[in-house]
């Protein structure tokens, strides 16, 4: 269990910094910010999948999980920016 969360974590750090870098143009997100978009795209890319396909594809589950992140960045980009204004 323990070590569930931890490969969650340390893979949502990875989504996370990349579905940043997927996202054109400045971030005003926070690494914690990022931890945390890149965790829920993890876990919503491989609900997801799974649901769709299911279980055993890790490279199209990884893939799905970026996207998701990737979406969820620019989502809080807007957010942040439209209350910004």
């Amino acid at each position: 269990m323990i070590l569930d969360i931890i490969g969650y974590i340390v893979l949502g750090l990875i989504v996370g910094a990349l579905a940043r870098l997927a996202v054109p143009g400045r971030n005003p997100m926070s690494w914690w910010m990022t931890l945390l978009l890149g965790v829920v795209g993890a876990l919503l890319g491989g609900l997801v999948t799974s649901a769709i396909i299911g279980e055993g594809h890790n490279i199209i589950e990884f893939i799905v999980s970026v996207a998701v992140a990737a979406a969820l960045v620019v989502i809080y980009g807007a957010m942040v920016r439209r209350q910004a204004v």
